[in-house]
């Protein structure tokens, strides 16, 4: 420890006196033209002394990290010339780099592994495994300076050879660009040979640099990757996509659109889960509920209050009808009629251009493409539990057909799962009259929401008569006496049974990873399909969107991410786009709604983001005391002292309908000024929005102005 100590207030003083003795100056261009005759005398008379100087000096200046590395490079260039200042730059830039690594391995690597391990496992993995190729990547392509390339290489468990000789590789191709810039700097005798083609061609060359090494990366890579692999002469399609749903569906709409030849591949339902399963029929379902709850507390409309009765049957028929009546949007015939091909069988990759098709009908048939966009979606995540296949227990996806034909709801619910689609079932079935016990492990429901937000959704379902058991851990399912029962681990660390007809499992859901052939490729799967910035998984070709590829599970997102990956598919070898999650909003459809964009309050105190909080309660809004739905609030985070907007919350009825103008704004960087500055409707809900912008006004108004205007009116009365 007390060597290291000395090590590194050794290198404080070395930089620090540096600067102080104003040795910077030399390294600048200013310096460098003052020094150049006097170093051109030296390189007539002492060459070898003076390149070993150089080449001492280098080092320095790159071990240290100092600034002046690429003019010491112009300056080398310009006293020896392409070949010998090559030689000299190449090899101390990469001694000196190495050195910087090393010492930064030698006094920092062990603290910081041992105060951040957890957060550096991802990238120490990353350089075990891929290192040496990344950090010529990172040399190949000067994203960041050298010098925190060096450092932070020094961090990780990359061997020192490596190090070296990739390093050495990875800037090769700079310092040639830099040293002839130097060499031609040196050749100028007059005003007229500023414009001579080969000083102009060194300066094209250092312009174009970085775009010509990222091509070479990508072709390097793409080598890498394909290796093995026999690429067709001439492909049967543009695009192939596998998967109905939203991503796939809207993958193939925009290939279509471009003229492309588009093949879209469904085992099952067009449409996907969002349509079948998912989003619509749940959403029908909750409308139902609620309409039957307005009815039951009629009173709070000056109405009477009565005990309506319904045929479950025809609630579950209403569904369909819906689900019926959306179909067509998202179905073969309109898809075929947009030039789509669809083909209804289970796809499967051979390689990285090859889809072999199952056909629903019998047979098989093979397609290439050029490129193949996964969109496979997910399905209910179901736990390890036991016995729980001798329950019949459904999940989010199999409870519309199981429950279709029941004259009435399940009895007794336990809905397994706190989170949003746990809490949306759980209401609505407690309001068609279900006795619905919620079992959630951790703390509390909606974990990735704000605790008041939590609390206020426990509140409400609490009032709607379910039973919300929190800190439950579920351990295993009997059947006792003819009694279906989960027995739950309860929050005083005592064994409980929870009888029950019906069980849900609602505790999230998980890609569909297995059966497309991704393992035989090599394709991580270890959670979703792993896929860069541009939705690209290993093979630049293969693109994943929706819920197999995340980070979101949301049908809004899934199309959002569908057209970059047909975009990157289709145009990627020209020009590429990240996919932006910067504005993602979702809502969960309890009542009252609770609707969210950008960060909570939780969320940015663990980031370490400064905030302020500005609320409005909805309960004080004109519309929603007229519409007896006082209740709630929105919550809008913004940065300190400006109105630049972080974050928002919003609890109450239409909440997501009252986000997306906040979404608006964040999107294209509008403040709370601006919405306040903005008409809205009277009487609208859309008001709350207006009020808390001017909640963020009041809050942030002058007091000292305040005092002046007094006067000033005092004055103007006489």
């Amino acid at each position: 420890m007390k060597t290291r100590i000395a090590l590194l207030a050794l290198l404080i003083i070395a930089v620090a006196g540096f600067f102080i003795a104003d040795l910077d100056h030399y390294f600048s261009l200013a310096g460098a033209r003052a020094l150049q005759d006097e170093v051109l005398v030296w390189r007539t008379e002492q060459p070898l002394l003076l390149a070993a100087i150089m080449f001492v000096v280098y080092v320095a200046i790159a071990a240290l990290s100092l600034p002046g590395a690429a003019v010491m490079t112009l300056l080398v260039g310009a006293s020896f010339g392409l070949g010998w200042g090559l030689l000299i730059v190449s090899f101390a830039s990469s001694v000196g780099a190495t050195l910087a690594f090393l010492m930064t391995r030698y006094i920092l690597r062990d603290s910081v592994q041992a105060r951040f391990g957890e957060r550096l496992q991802t990238i120490n993995a990353g350089v075990e495994r891929d290192g040496m190729f990344y950090l010529f990547s990172l040399r190949l392509v000067p994203v960041f300076p050298f010098f925190l390339i060096n450092m932070l290489m020094g961090l990780t468990p990359l061997k020192t050879r490596q190090f070296y000789w990739v390093s050495q590789l990875g800037m090769l191709p700079g310092t040639v660009i830099f040293v002839n810039a130097g060499s031609q700097l040196s050749e100028l005798n007059s005003l007229s040979d500023i414009l001579s083609p080969a000083l102009l061609a060194s300066f094209v060359l250092l312009g174009i640099f970085p775009f010509i090494a990222k091509w070479l990366l990508a072709v390097i890579k793409a080598r890498r990757v394909y290796a093995g692999w026999q690429r067709p002469a001439k492909f049967d399609r543009n695009l192939i996509v596998i998967g109905g749903g939203a991503a796939g569906l809207v993958s193939a709409y925009i290939g279509a659109a471009v003229k492309a030849k588009v093949t879209l591949i469904e085992a099952h339902k067009m449409g996907g889960d969002c349509l079948n399963y998912g989003c619509v029929p749940s959403k029908a379902l909750i409308k139902t509920a609620k309409v039957l709850n307005q009815q039951r507390h009629g009173e709070a409309y000056g109405l009477d209050g009565s005990a309506a009765t319904f045929d479950f049957r025809k609630v579950m028929a209403r569904i369909k009808a819906v689900i019926a009546q959306i179909e067509p949007h998202d179905s073969i015939a309109r898809y075929t009629d947009l030039g789509v091909e669809v083909i209804e069988g289970y796809a499967k990759l051979l390689d990285p251009w090859t889809v072999e098709i199952t056909l629903n009908s019998g047979g098989t048939q093979r397609l290439t493409a050029r490129a193949i966009i996964i969109a496979a979606g997910a399905q209910p995540a179901v736990p390890p539990l036991p016995g729980l296949d001798d329950v019949d227990y459904l999940t989010s996806d199999t409870l519309w057909d199981a429950l279709a034909d029941q004259p009435e709801a399940p009895r007794r619910l336990v809905v397994l799962g706190g989170g949003p689609i746990g809490c949306e079932l759980a209401q609505a079935f407690a309001r068609l009259g279900s006795a619905v016990t919620q079992v959630e492990m951790l703390p509390r429901v909606m974990m990735r929401e704000d605790e008041e937000v939590a609390s206020a959704v426990t509140e409400s379902l609490s009032a709607d008569g379910v039973i919300v058991l929190t800190n439950t851990k579920a351990l295993r399912c009997e059947q006792s006496g003819g009694l279906k029962q989960l027995i739950v681990l309860n929050a005083h660390g005592e064994e409980e049974a929870i009888v029950f007809d019906t069980l849900i499992c609602a505790v999230g859901r998980s890609a569909r990873l297995t059966g497309y052939g991704l393992e035989t490729l090599g394709i991580d799967t270890a959670r979703t399909v792993k896929t860069n910035d541009y939705l690209e998984t290993i093979y630049p070709n293969i693109l994943a969107a929706g819920d197999v590829a995340g980070p979101y599970q949301f049908t809004h997102v899934a199309a959002h991410q569908a057209w970059y990956a047909a975009v990157n598919g289709l145009f990627g070898g020209f020009k590429k786009f990240k996919a932006d999650y910067s504005v993602i909003p979702w809502v969960t459809y309890v009542d009252p709604e609770v609707a969210r964009v950008g960060l909570s309050e939780a969320e940015a105190t663990e980031q370490g983001i400064a905030y302020e909080v500005s609320r409005y309660g909805i309960d004080d809004l004109d519309r929603a005391i007229c519409d007896s739905h006082a209740v709630g609030f929105i919550k809008v985070l913004t940065v300190p002292g400006k109105d630049t907007i972080l974050g928002v919350c919003i609890m109450g009825a239409q909440a997501g309908e009252l986000l997306a103008e906040y979404v608006l704004a964040m999107k294209h960087g509008l403040g709370l000024k601006k919405i306040l500055g903005t008409i809205h409707s009277y009487p609208s809900m859309a008001e709350a929005n207006k009020y808390v912008a001017g909640e963020w006004q009041k809050s942030h108004a002058p007091e000292w102005a305040y005092k002046y205007l007094v006067a000033f009116h005092r004055w103007r009365r006489g």
